[in-house]
């Protein structure tokens, strides 16, 4: 009888211990070391919402990935409900094939004051030109236009080394924090631990 005694209060303490660890990974601090924060966000990243925001969304994207057109929208609108404490840090992570070039295009969109109508229009026609995984970026010429960029403009932009070395610096900066995969968010340096959309909102309502 004791024996058993000893056997339950051993499995009781065991489950305690395994809950009170699970806990405690869930609410630890998994922040991005302080070596490693500056690789987080770049003073030339595009930013949505208030600058002075006291909560940061960081999102590695890229324009041919189709959870991050999903996601797109979803993010804007958590933005939309805190356009005072909230802000999206948009930096590339251009994995798929061609991807390198299509982040190249929103630059040099930027530089006519047309980055998030660029992004938006690449988005909209993505089952277009990255449809079945072969993206075909011949056809997003095509699409520009309709976000009122000025097509031989770009073409001259696109030779801008900036946009070159801007692009090479995300890259180096998804190595430094292991980013491996699209969309990658982090949330004042916090990184999303299990991806979702639900899981993305309730990390950042803990940062509000």
């Amino acid at each position: 009888m004791k024996k058993q005694t000893l056997i339950i209060a051993s499995l009781f303490v065991l489950v305690l211990l395994f809950v009170g660890g699970s806990y405690l990974y869930k609410n630890a601090n998994h922040s991005v070391s302080a070596e490693k924060s500056a690789a987080l966000v770049r003073p030339y990243a595009y930013v949505l919402g208030n600058p002075n925001a006291k909560t940061t969304i960081v999102e590695f994207f890229d324009p041919a990935c189709g959870t991050c057109k999903s996601f797109y929208p979803f993010v804007k609108n958590i933005l939309k409900q805190n356009p005072d404490t909230l802000k999206l840090v948009l930096r590339y992570a251009p994995f798929h094939t061609d991807s390198y070039y299509i982040v190249a295009m929103i630059e040099a969109a930027r530089l006519q004051g047309k980055y998030i109508e660029a992004l938006e229009v690449i988005y909209k026609y993505q089952d277009k030109w990255a449809s079945h995984g072969t993206p075909n970026i011949g056809l997003i010429w095509g699409f520009l236009p309709e976000a009122g960029i000025d097509i031989d403009q770009l073409k001259e932009d696109l030779k801008k080394p900036e946009i070159d070395a801007l692009i090479k610096q995300d890259i180096s900066d998804t190595k430094t924090l292991g980013v491996n995969a699209t969309p990658e968010f982090f949330v004042n340096g916090k990184p999303l631990i299990k991806f979702g959309k639900q899981e993305l909102e309730d990390l950042i309502k803990s940062e509000l």
